[in-house]
């Protein structure tokens, strides 16, 4: 008797399985080795940055009261009476009428208050003049103003990326506690498979799932380890699903989670004991995406059909697996754009639309990247984003207000609404 699966919502879907998620432990790394990884902990300034005031150009350090009174008609002179380069210090005050030369990033001398870029003077025998008057503190780059010491600068769940790396080494992060990352797993089922390499036969195709899923992993920093192809064999797919649970913290599954009768996944769930949080969700493509847990271990049954295969893994495997690593903002990122062209499909499920966004006059617009059938592979290829189409709506008109997911973003966001 075929199994009636009864649709969940999106948003529900994702809420199960985030609600699943346990927090993997955490590893000292050295600095040259995180990028790509989660904080474990919070970035604190562990000093003033700049440190001392600072030139923010090249030019000449004054005291300020020095030009009071310069105009055109009266331009004001100072004799130059050395010169500060980036990491060295001036060896003296400077008195009344005087300035050092003073290049980007170097210490400002004491007693001087202000810097006079070098457009601004005319040079003469002994120094330069000025014509308009500075006040203290002009063009100074003061101690503390970027950051002070013990202040909270990145929290805890952050993806670290260049600008942050910058961050962790201004401060002296040789070594960072990031979140370990989760071992994933792959396995491919389907009698119907082919591997990559092989020629193309009545009833085969070839795999593009697997691939396509370990990239989508590699994309995240997570490496994979692959369980190849099953036949649609019962035991044997039992057998290898066990000892990937045993090695895996996440085990990917790509088809075999339909409702025919070589279809085995939900069968092995059973065997296994393990939770099915759902089997089917108000979405096209991927309507019979399947998720389970057994303990702390995560099954993701994917769509055997490559855009399903995809879109699933964005919207379900995706966050939890950044959530297992403690990241604070595991969603993709959702911006609204102008739907390039008509959209005719009616959608009683959410339908997720593989798509290009650009930049144009008007400003972004997203445009379908294609044949938008489940099993398409080339609008995959082509496409950068995901637009969300909501469920009872007859098809949408180009020029309509849509919302678009961004594929690939560095960052992402603490929640969604879909």
């Amino acid at each position: 008797m075929v199994e009636i699966r009864k649709p969940i919502q999106v948003a529900e879907a994702v809420d199960r399985v985030m609600s699943h998620v346990q927090q993997l432990d955490t590893e000292l790394l050295s600095l040259e080795h995180t990028y790509g990884r989660i904080l474990a902990e919070p970035i604190v300034a562990k000093h003033d940055v700049p440190p001392f005031d600072r030139s923010p150009y090249d030019g000449f350090a004054i005291r300020a009261e020095d030009s009071a009174g310069a105009s055109g008609n009266e331009r004001k002179s100072f004799q130059v009476i050395g010169e500060i380069g980036a990491g060295h210090v001036a060896d003296r005050p400077i008195e009344r009428g005087e300035a050092f030369r003073i290049m980007t990033g170097a210490l400002i001398p004491e007693q001087a208050d202000a810097v006079v870029m070098l457009e601004q003077t005319v040079e003469t025998d002994t120094g330069f003049t000025l014509r308009k008057p500075f006040d203290a503190g002009e063009n100074i780059s003061r101690q503390g103003e970027d950051a002070k010491e013990g202040d909270q600068l990145i929290e805890a769940g952050t993806i670290i990326h260049p600008g942050t790396i910058a961050l962790l080494a201004t401060f002296g992060y040789s070594h960072v506690r990031v979140a370990k990352k989760p071992i994933a797993g792959v396995l491919s089922t389907g009698t119907e498979l082919l591997n990559v390499e092989d020629e193309l036969m009545p009833g085969k195709i070839r795999n593009s799932n697997g691939p396509m899923i370990r990239a989508q992993l590699a994309r995240m920093g997570i490496e994979a380890k692959s369980y190849g192809m099953m036949e649609d064999d019962l035991d044997a797919c039992t057998e290898i699903v066990e000892r990937a649970l045993k090695e895996t913290d996440v085990l990917i599954t790509t088809g075999g989670v339909s409702v025919g009768d070589y279809d085995y996944l939900p069968a092995i769930y059973e065997r296994l004991g393990a939770k099915v949080l759902f089997n089917k969700v108000a979405m096209r493509p991927g309507s019979v995406t399947t998720v389970a847990v057994l303990g702390n271990k995560f099954l993701f049954g994917l769509s055997g059909n490559p855009s399903a295969c995809f879109t699933g893994f964005e919207l379900f495997t995706r966050p939890a697996i950044l959530a297992m690593m403690g990241c604070k903002a595991p969603y993709m990122p959702r911006i609204q754009a102008t739907l390039g062209e008509d959209f005719k499909k009616a959608n009683p499920f959410t339908r997720f639309v593989r798509a290009t966004w650009e930049m144009t006059a008007q400003g972004i617009v997203a445009t379908p990247a294609g044949f938008n059938k489940s099993s398409a592979v080339s609008s995959i290829a082509r496409g950068n984003c995901i637009i969300v189409l909501p469920s009872g709506t007859r098809g949408f008109e180009s020029g309509m207000t849509v919302d678009v997911l961004l594929l690939g973003a560095e960052q992402g966001v603490e929640q969604w609404d879909l």
